[in-house]
């Protein structure tokens, strides 16, 4: 009883705007290298 609360919780995702695919949010989706609407980084290319 002590512990109940260092249980993990399951993660959350939301659907991107721009390509309607799961991502977690405020984190960089790396596909498109976008945060908040601005380019951060170079997309990786497959």
């Amino acid at each position: 009883m002590r512990r109940s609360h260092h249980a993990l919780g399951a993660n959350n995702y939301v659907e991107d705007k721009e390509t309607g695919e799961l991502k977690r949010p405020h984190h960089i989706d790396l596909k498109t290298g976008m945060y908040k609407g601005r380019q951060v980084i170079t997309p990786k290319e497959d």
